[in-house]
């Protein structure tokens, strides 16, 4: 849609623009789709480092694989229930569907040629040649052959169809071959298939040359149908429905994310892909037995499933790679020496913002932890998880709390999808270690990042509390871009210590002091703090308001900035992924401004500021302004105090709006385009610049 297709450019000049009209808003399926969108485009980047290509190649697949298990199977499961659309776009339904497809192979067209075109050539003028089979020297061939016949034939099953052989099940994301096999003793032919082994490396070494695993596996068809002959063979591939939920009335939450894990792996087929040039009756037949329609089946050139150039991303040639980033430990962090330091005392003495990965995880957030664990004048800590690494020093951490005799309360997101396995084996551990665990409310996920430690002090018990932006997790806190506030502040410590004893006890939700909780008030805080700045704009001093975060689609809160918009007010949001709103919509949205920041880091901070007579009040915390955050999570937004914090925020949100290397911009029609430096101008990089004040510049109270 075109500004010129508005609703309030059509209206007569005296009516006032409907902020509920559908055509205000974009799909949200169709904007997570340009979000990956900006992710490849990373991969056809000249200016990125060859192999970081290849990841942010991975990486879109990968994002488009749990795209399909979860976001189209689940509005195809709303559409097979008859449900209507639920968001403020109003698209129906089969119409999401159609748009998807189309956008899908689209862009997985574009993926293939910047593989096959761009960075195949690439990587073989740096040596890391991937060739076929057939190129392949004598001496490259029998060391494939090699290594075929020790790790990968006694691996293969071939699965043939015919009278007591039914169609094999297809595991989700497995890459397969798909054979006609005749027998040339009395002609019959039957379709068998192959899986390719998803434990192995998808690329085998040959000399100084690589070769996929399948072209190997087709190359030794032979071995496994002895005496047949091979008629053709296709690769396939198919994605399933992976998203499940639990019922309400669930009284074992455990037992049913348990059975609920063991059939999403029998998920029906959201998705078949199949190489190009595949015989028209060979796609047909396929899409009968995995009961798939023409628009769930994409043809794709060779190769299929190219998340796997994860393996090509890891090689060791640091040259062709970002130089590696070592998180600095802020300055009041510091001891002599490097030695740690009391944080209690250090957060007694004001509040501490860290912003990882340009801030240490380890030396900030695993500090305060083990500091807990340590100390003897600790009585409690009470932490959530939802999702955390396997080898993470924070679970055994609380186990040790626990051992200890001190009170620990941890709060096990066991729904956090696809982290659901790991985190029920952390929630037994805790529980063997003593701890109390429990899983949160009936029917909401807990979602919000919260850790809460209390100390004895001489005559008096005082709370610590970190509340951040992002998952209790070392390993993305490498990658994400995240944000943590330290605080002993007494009425954010006592609402954090609130929302505990709601979520582990049996009480209606209390009345917070100054956190905005969900789903109980974060959506009418965040309206309110728009509309106070709404009415004390003025041309003398006007406000304004800028808002970082994953994903804007709530209805509401969309509508709220429109009205701000129309009263003047500038509105400037950061929004990684899925943008629902239209900006530069006359008479709706002329001073909204959408950026978006796609780079080296996962952008997963969320701030909002808020500025009016002068004065800008500052959130960070763990919600997005979706339905799904504000109404069925717990989520928790916590204000920021401490003048050095605040600055700290306001120079980032400053920072990622003046990017001009990494920044795109929402236009009126929903596309998005590059930020470019003015003519004469270097490119600002925000996340660079991050950096480089983290590596410089000593940071103090």
């Amino acid at each position: 849609m075109t500004t010129a297709e508005t609703p309030s450019t059509r209206a007569s000049p005296t009516a006032a623009p409907d902020l509920a009209d559908p055509r205000l808003y974009i799909n949200r399926e169709l904007s997570w789709l340009e979000f990956n969108a900006r992710v490849l485009a990373l991969a056809r980047e000249p200016g990125v480092p060859l192999l970081e290509r290849c990841k942010f190649l991975a990486i879109f697949s990968s994002n488009l694989d749990e795209f399909f298990m979860v976001r189209v199977a689940t509005v195809q499961d709303a559409m097979a229930a008859g449900r209507r659309s639920s968001t403020p776009d109003k698209l129906p339904r089969d119409q999401v569907l159609d748009r998807v497809a189309t956008r899908v192979r689209e862009l997985t067209a574009e993926q293939s040629r910047i593989w096959t075109d761009e960075l195949l050539p690439a990587l073989a003028a740096e040596g890391i040649a991937i060739v076929p089979m057939a190129e392949l020297t004598a001496e490259e061939r029998a060391e494939v052959v090699h290594r075929f016949d020790r790790e990968v034939y006694p691996v293969l099953t071939p699965l043939a169809v015919g009278p007591g052989l039914p169609f094999p099940y297809i595991s989700g994301l497995s890459l397969n071959i798909g054979l006609q096999v005749r027998d040339p003793v009395n002609g019959e032919t039957r379709f068998a298939r192959i899986k390719v082994p998803p434990r192995l490396p998808r690329f085998l070494q040959a000399g100084e040359r690589l070769v996929l695993m399948e072209e190997v596996i087709e190359a030794h068809l032979e071995r496994l149908f002895p005496g047949m002959e091979i008629v053709r063979s296709t690769r396939f591939r198919v994605t399933r429905d992976a998203d499940f939920s639990i019922s309400d009335e669930s009284d074992d939450l455990l037992g049913a994310v348990e059975a609920q894990l063991r059939r999403r792996r029998f998920g029906h087929v959201v998705r078949l892909e199949v190489e190009e040039g595949t015989p028209d009756d060979v796609v047909a037949g396929l899409m009968e037995a995995l009961e798939v329609e023409a628009r769930e089946t994409f043809r794709v050139r060779r190769p299929l499933d190219l998340t796997s150039l994860m393996e090509i991303a890891s090689l060791d040639r640091p040259a062709l790679r970002d130089t590696p980033w070592e998180p600095r430990t802020m300055a009041r962090l510091r001891g002599e020496e490097g030695d740690p330091i009391d944080l209690f005392a250090t957060i007694r003495a004001g509040d501490v913002l860290v912003h990882h990965p340009y801030d240490d995880f380890h030396t900030s957030v695993e500090r305060f932890l083990e500091q807990a664990v340590e100390d003897p004048n600790v009585l409690a800590v009470k932490q959530t998880v939802y999702r955390t690494s396997g080898d993470s020093p924070i679970v055994p951490a609380l186990m040790r709390t626990a051992e200890q005799g001190k009170q620990t309360v941890c709060l096990v997101e066991v729904q956090a999808r696809f982290d659901e396995e790991r985190n029920i084996q952390w929630a037994r551990a805790l529980e063997r270690a003593g701890a109390h665990v429990v899983y949160g409310l009936s029917g909401l996920k807990t979602h919000a990042k919260l850790c809460l430690v209390v100390r004895r002090e001489g005559d008096r018990v005082r709370r610590y509390v970190h509340i951040g932006t992002g998952n209790y997790n070392p390993s993305t806190a490498d990658l994400y871009t995240d944000l943590g506030l330290f605080t002993c502040r007494e009425d954010i410590a006592e609402d954090v210590a609130d929302l505990f004893n709601h979520l582990t006890g049996f009480a209606r939700p209390p009345s917070y002091r100054r956190a905005l909780v969900a789903p109980a008030h974060l959506r009418e805080g965040v309206i309110a703090e728009i509309e106070r700045v709404v009415a004390a704009h003025s041309p003398e001093s006007p406000s304004r308001v800028v808002m970082k975060m994953n994903s804007i689609i709530d209805g509401p809160v969309i509508e709220a900035i429109y009205r701000a918009s129309q009263a003047g007010v500038r509105v400037e949001l950061i929004v990684r992924g899925i943008t629902g709103l239209r900006t530069g919509v006359p008479g709706v949205s002329e001073n909204v401004r959408a950026i978006s920041i796609v780079g080296r880091f996962l952008e997963h901070a969320r701030i909002f500021a808020f500025t009016a007579g002068g004065e800008t009040t500052f959130w960070i915390g763990s919600a997005d302004m979706m339905a799904r955050n504000l109404d069925n999570r717990v989520e928790l937004v916590t204000p920021v105090d401490d003048p050095a914090a605040r600055a700290e925020l306001q120079a980032v949100l400053d920072l990622q709006l003046a990017d001009t290397a990494l920044a795109w911009e929402l236009g009126p029609d929903g596309g998005w385009r590059r930020v470019r430096p003015a003519a004469g101008e270097a490119p600002l990089n925000s996340q660079e610049a991050l950096m480089r004040y983290a590596s410089t510049q000593a940071r103090s109270a």
